[in-house]
This record gives structure tokens, sequence and C-alpha cells, in this order.
């Protein structure tokens, strides 16, 4: 077969949208709405842009540059190893996986349970059995089509739809007024919340998947499944821009009756409880569980993929195992740590993501000046760690100083002229070598 059916077609993409949609897609949205208040819809441009359209362009990116380690490699071989191995490690098990199982018990678990002093002995149960059977999966992760994609995701998207439709129906009042970050700068700051999904560094891992999963449909023929798997990462993108957008405005009319959410959990838990009583955290629990397990199959999968490609000894199975195990440990006894650490680094590693996307799109035009990959990637992130070291409370002298100074830093995007800078060093270096040579 060299042709997907329609219906194949959705299928990938839904799989591709249950893979992205875990823990903090369903609370960052809804948070937003309840933050910007009037300027919800402001705010979701900026949010769509980091949390929807760069995703998909990630998707893009590795497909037609043959793969993440080749988009990386343009930088440089020993950039490529060192830049995948945070990457894994990152939306793997030092956050991300370790996440799915903590979020999710918090929603679907902790409201319901009496005995405060045993929670830490339901918690270990609850992880053991999430771990087991999302591993279990894992297992085969070509046949994700007919475990997420069929099954687990259509349930996911028919109970927001029903939270969304009680919140039309219901009324809840005015929405509240912005927050203050939301007031002047509401989408910038929609743009940095969208960072927080951390569905950009995932969508740089995700397509070898979904290529796994067309190939095991029948398309044979490699530029097939280029074409099917950036088909399906156009479908996934609709899905995830309708629902963050049913998400954001639940918030939006949060935003006026609960106004003292601190978090995404707590306005959607307001919310839920609001329209259907006692029996919305079921509902809501029910949510979480099926978000956060496709996401932690779906990164198992890429990063037992990942690891059995570099260190071969250990076979994929082994891998998947063995991040479950970790990922298991983490989320009961060290996740609120590793959450220090590891936010910091995204927030390091997140603006080389988008500028090795931004580069692969307009590859074709710049190709013959390679020396732009290392020149811009070397002052992204270097001015990508000196923000991210300032947020830290530590200065470096003259540098940071110098920072302060850039155009967008108050707006968290300090690193973009410097990465532009980076560029322009690039092109004069390659224009320098051409006029050497001739």
């Amino acid at each position: 077969m060299d042709t997907f059916r329609f219906k194949d077609k959705i299928l990938v993409g839904i799989t591709l949208f249950s893979m992205f949609f875990g823990a903090g897609n369903l609370i960052f949205p809804p948070f937003l709405g309840a933050q910007a208040g009037e300027h919800t819809w402001i705010a979701f441009i900026g949010f769509a842009v980091s949390a929807v359209c760069l995703p998909i362009l990630g998707v893009l990116a590795v497909t037609k540059s043959g793969g993440l380690e080749k988009l990386t490699s343009r930088v440089h071989p020993k950039f490529s190893f060192i830049y995948i191995l945070i990457l894994y490690l990152a939306i793997g098990p030092c956050l991300a996986i370790p996440r799915t199982s903590s979020t999710s018990f918090s929603i679907a678990v902790q409201p319901f349970w009496g005995g405060e002093g045993s929670l830490w002995a339901a918690r270990l149960v609850y992880s053991v059995v999430f771990f087991v059977l999302a591993a279990g999966i894992a297992m085969h992760p070509e046949k994700l089509t007919e475990y997420l994609g069929k099954r687990l995701t259509p349930i996911l998207l028919i109970l927001i739809g029903v939270v969304f439709i009680a919140c039309l129906l219901k009324p809840t009042g005015d929405p509240g007024k912005p927050a203050s970050l939301y007031e002047n700068m509401a989408a910038a700051q929609g743009f940095l919340d969208g960072y927080q999904t951390m569905d950009t560094l995932a969508a740089l891992n995700f397509g070898m998947i979904v290529a796994m999963n067309i190939r095991e449909k029948g398309i044979t023929r490699e530029k097939q499944v280029v074409k099917e798997t950036i088909s399906a990462g156009w479908i996934a993108g609709v899905v995830l821009l309708v629902i963050y957008s049913l998400l954001a405005f639940i918030g939006m009319r949060s935003s006026g009756r609960f106004p003292g959410a601190s978090n995404g959990t707590e306005t959607l838990t307001d919310m839920v409880q609001f329209l259907f009583g006692k029996g919305g955290m079921v509902l809501l629990g029910i949510i979480f569980v099926i978000a956060c397990f496709n996401t932690c199959v779906g990164l198992l999968c890429c990063c037992g993929k990942y690891f059995n490609s570099v260190f071969p000894k250990i076979s994929y199975r082994g891998w998947v195992y063995i991040f479950a195990v970790i990922s298991m440990v983490i989320s009961n006894i060290g996740l609120d740590g590793i959450l220090k650490f590891s936010v910091p680094a995204l927030n390091a590693i997140y603006p080389l993501a988008i500028l090795l996307i931004l580069l692969s799109c307009v590859h074709r035009y710049i190709e013959r000046y390679p020396e732009i990959y290392p020149w811009a990637a070397l002052l992204c992130g270097i001015s990508s760690i000196v923000l991210v070291l300032e947020e830290q409370g530590i200065s470096i002298p003259v540098v940071t100083s110098l920072m302060r100074n850039m155009p967008g830093f108050g707006a968290g995007f300090g690193w973009l002229l410097p990465t532009v800078i980076g560029a322009g060093i690039g092109v004069l270096a390659d224009l320098g070598k051409k006029k050497r040579k001739a």
C-alpha cells in the first residue's frame, strides 16, 4: 500500500496528538485563561505559537531533515550527541515521565484518599501499576495507533468536550481582570507559557515513532512515509489548537468566579466541582489519567529507541524497563528536587530547539552558509544559559549586565538578538572562506 486512507491519516494524527497531550497540556491553557481573564485570547495567540505551531514545525523539521541527529549535526557532531542526550533526559526520566504519574495521582487518587498517613503507600502502588501498564504498551511502539489513537484518545476528547459544553450552558459570570503579567504583554507571556508544555522538545523526538506506525500500516516508500508523517503533524496541530482553545475558555470563565486559583490544576478542579458537583472530580481524574498515560507511553518509546541506538548492548525493552523503574522511583521520592534542576535546564535548551526548527524551515535558502548553524547555536546557547543563571540569582560580571540591555530581555527573549548576531557571523565566516579560496 502506497497511500493512506483518510481514516488512517486521522488515526495517526490523533495518535501523535495523544503523545503530545499530557499533564502540562491540561494544566497550562486553563491557567492561562484564569490569569489572563479579559486578555485571554490575546495571550492565547502567543501560547498557540509556542505550544502548537513550534511543535508541529518541529515534527516537520526533523522529518524533512532525515532525523534529529542529522538536524543537530549541522551544528557539530559533538553538539548533536550532548544536546540530544540532555533533551531525552529532560523529556524522559528526569522530568516529564515521572510527572505523568505524580500529576495524575494528585488528581485521580489523592482527593479521594481518606488516610493521610498511608498516602505514600497509595502513591507507590499507583505508580507501580501506572508504569507497568505504560511499559507493557511501550513494548510495541509500532502499534500505538491501536492502543492510543483508537481507544484512549477518543474518550479523552469526548470528556474534555463534555466539560466545555457544561461550561457554555451554566453561567459563570464575566471574565476577571488580567493578572499583572498579562496586562501589557499578554501575547509575549502566553508564548512563554507555551514553553511549559515541553511539546517543542518532545516534537523533535515523536516523528520517528509516528513513522514506525505509518510503516506498520503498510506504507513502504520512504517519501510516502515522510509525507504521511507531515500530514499527521498538521492533523495533530489542528486538534491541539482546538483543545487548547476549549481549555483556555474554561479557564477564562473561571477567572471571574474563582480568581484566587494558584495553578491550572486548581482552576480545573474549581470549575468541574462547580459544574458537576463531587462527580466532577471523578470526571477530571479520568481525563488526567488518560492524558498522562498516553504521554508516558510515547515518551518511554522515544527514550527507549534513542538509548538503544546509542547503547545497543541493552535492548529496547531493557531501556524501557530501566526508564520506567527510574521514573517510578522519582515520582515517589524525588520529583520536587528534580524539578528545581530540570526546569532551568529546559529554559536553557528550549531556545536552541526553537533555533534548530526555524533554521531547518529555511535550510534550502541558507545551506550554502553552513557556519550559520554553529555560530547561531553558540550565541543562542550562551545567552540562554546566562538568562537562566540570572533567574537563579547568579550574575556573570559584564555579560549579565550586557544581556539585561538586550531587546526583549524583560519579556524572556534576551537570547534572540545574540542568536541573530551569531547567524550574521556565520554568514560572514562562510563568505570569508569563499573569498580566501577564490
